[in-house]
Parts: structure tokens; C-alpha cells; sequence
């Protein structure tokens, strides 16, 4: 039996996601934050829908919010820590490039004419700072700015490359496909993120444009459907044949549904996010007899932005895994309250 957690510190995602929010075309060097007066937001009042077309906390999540300190530090909306310090956006992702891929509508989040497009810039997750250096002054990536009257704009980020299908002048409705999710720019997970000004100053979508600077604040979202503040969650599991790193997540290429029983190890992984000290984890790994052949319990000792973790049992050399199908359970709990809890199955043949 082996088992590894492994807390991932971000400070390559803090620094990709921080630059991410650039506007196209030109530079917007004032970010702040501050309240718009109440005559302003009378006449302007805004709606925007969810940029994905997904089942929000099913087959894509809220990893990063916009950060509402005005300072050095960082804070989201609900006084949380899903934040990078100076993120303007929300980033809206998806599990892996198997999935970005296999195509993810970005859409349009209000009615309005498209001002600006950019199309061409490759998809490349970011793992290392120095990579950011090939898309300077492209950080956005593939992306799609949209005027929507009385003073608004949004902005979408990281679209998949090709997948633009709007051009300069074009009026959009709220739901029109803008493109693909993707990972072009200075991206390091599949996502769409988006960026909402008024009379170019940034909106957090989660408390409204009268809302000033800090988490304790009177909120009046501007989203469409409300939208559930989850800081904690899971990104996606499965099962392989060696232990994955963080890196192979978001690339994806798990195998899926079935595995040769021939294989040296059958592993059990979870990715998720949002996770605090004090948290308790459990992993079951069940063999089809449903016998729980290895069970794992520990506290995670740090906070982390992502994390990832897996059990598995190598392979006896004198005999093969049993066929039939093996699952892997897993649950997150904090403060005796289960926040996590999934379970995967596959073949093994």
C-alpha cells in the first residue's frame, strides 16, 4: 500500500493569475476598486449570466475570485482566501485539457457589441514562471472584450485557440457562444475567466458596483442566478496505473472506464481545492470483492489553494489485480461537517 497528500503552495498560480486580467489592446493602469455613486448605478444597472455553459460545482467550478483588498493582501467577497492579491476576475475552470478539448462553451454574460477579439495565441498550461515571458503583452490570451452600453464592458480571457467565432461589431445576446474554454495566455488551469468594469473600473461581480473596497460590505450581486460562494471542493478524481503529479491533473489522459488488470499499481487520486488546516481527509480503495484493501485518514496540516492526494496498491509479482470493478471513495470534513465526498469506479480486465 502507498499513499500521498500533497499540498500545493500556488506561488506559480498566484503570479500566472494575477497578470491574467490585462485588457487587450491597450493598458487600464487604474485596477481600483471603489465605489460608484448610487445616481451612476440607477441608470446603469447590469446583469450578467454565467460566461461557461457547464453545471457549476458538477462539471466546472469558481477557482478564483475577484480580490476585494485594496492593499498588498487578499480577500474574496465572502472574506475567504479563493483570491490571488490584485485578481480583477472570476475564473470559471474546468477539470483538464481532456475536457477543454472536447469543447466547453464560453458565452456571452449580457447583450452587446463585440469591441475587440484576439485570436492565434496557443493553448499552454503555465508550470513555470519563466514561460510567461512567450505571452507578454498577451496574458489574456484568446479573448473577446464586449460593450454593453452605459458605461459597461466585459472581458473574457484564456479562450481555446481557434475557437473565436465573434468578430469587431458584432451584436451578441446573453448565451451566444463567444468560443471554447482554454489555456491560452498566461493560464495554468483550463478556464474562461471573466472581467466586468463600469466606466473602467472593476466590478466584483458578487457584491455590485455600489460596493467599496474590503469583504465587509453590503452585497447586491449582478449575477443572473445566484451563484454559491464554495470555497472549498473538488476538482476531479480517477484512477491510474503510477502515482500522478499536480502537472498531469490539469492535463488529464487518465484512463477512463476500464484498466488491464496486468497493470503495476492501481491508484486512486483526488484533486480539489480550498483546502484549510485542520481539515480531515479519509480515502477507501475497494477491490471488487468489496473488501477496503487500503484506508487512509489524516489532517491536513497547511492551507492550500490545491490539493491533491492518492492511495494505491501495487501489484503482487506473483499474481494479477482481481478483474471487476475497483472504487475509490474519498471524503473532506472539516469541522465534522463533510464537504467532499465522491466515489469513482473502474474496470479492470
Amino acid at each position: 500500500m502507498f499513499r500521498k497528500s500533497k499540498i500545493i503552495a500556488t506561488i506559480l498560480l498566484a503570479f500566472v493569475i494575477s497578470v491574467a486580467g490585462h485588457w487587450m489592446g491597450f493598458d487600464r493602469p487604474n485596477f481600483a476598486q471603489s465605489a460608484i455613486p448610487e445616481t451612476a448605478i440607477a441608470a446603469n444597472s447590469m446583469q450578467l449570466a454565467p460566461p461557461i455553459d457547464c453545471t457549476l460545482d458538477k462539471d466546472c467550478f469558481i477557482l478564483l475570485y475577484p480580490d476585494r483588498d485594496p492593499g498588498p493582501g487578499e480577500v474574496d467577497f465572502a472574506c475567504g482566501r479563493q483570491t490571488q492579491d490584485g485578481h480583477k476576475g472570476t475564473d470559471f475552470g474546468i477539470a483538464n485539457t481532456d475536457q477543454m478539448n472536447a469543447g466547453v462553451a464560453a458565452i456571452a454574460s449580457a447583450p452587446g457589441k463585440v469591441l475587440r477579439v484576439r485570436d492565434g495565441v496557443p493553448d499552454r498550461l503555465i508550470t513555470d514562471p519563466k514561460q510567461l515571458e512567450a505571452v507578454q503583452g498577451r496574458e489574456c490570451g484568446n479573448g473577446v472584450v464586449i460593450e454593453h452600453g452605459n458605461g459597461w464592458e466585459t472581458q473574457y480571457c484564456h479562450l481555446r485557440n481557434g475557437s473565436v467565432v465573434v468578430r469587431p461589431g458584432m451584436e451578441v445576446e446573453t448565451g451566444t457562444v463567444l468560443g471554447m474554454v482554454g489555456a491560452s495566455g498566461a493560464a495554468s488551469f483550463p478556464q474562461v475567466q471573466i472581467t466586468a468594469r463600469y466606466e473602467g473600473q472593476v466590478v466584483d461581480p458578487f457584491v455590485g458596483p455600489e460596493a467599496g473596497p474590503g469583504c465587509q460590505v453590503s452585497r447586491n450581486p449582478i449575477w443572473t442566478v445566484p451563484l454559491d460562494y464554495t470555497p472549498t471542493g473538488a476538482i476531479d478524481a480517477g484512477f491510474a496505473d503510477t502515482p500522478p503529479e499536480m502537472d498531469a491533473l490539469w492535463e488529464g489522459g487518465f484512463p477512463q472506464g476500464e484498466l488491464s488488470k496486468d497493470i503495476p499499481a492501481i491508484v486512486f487520486w483526488v484533486h480539489t481545492y480550498g483546502v484549510l488546516a485542520g481539515d480531515s481527509y479519509q480515502f477507501k480503495l475497494i477491490t471488487p470483492n468489496g473488501q477496503a484493501i487500503v484506508e487512509d485518514t489524516d489532517e491536513i496540516t497547511s492551507p492550500s489553494k490545491l490539493w491533491m492526494g492518492y492511495v494505491g496498491r501495487r501489484k503482487n509479482p506473483e499474481r494479477t489485480f482481481a478483474r471487476g470493478v475497483w472504487r475509490g471513495e474519498y471524503q473532506l470534513t472539516r469541522g465534522g461537517e463533510v464537504l467532499v465526498d465522491l466515489a469513482r469506479e473502474i474496470e479492470l480486465k
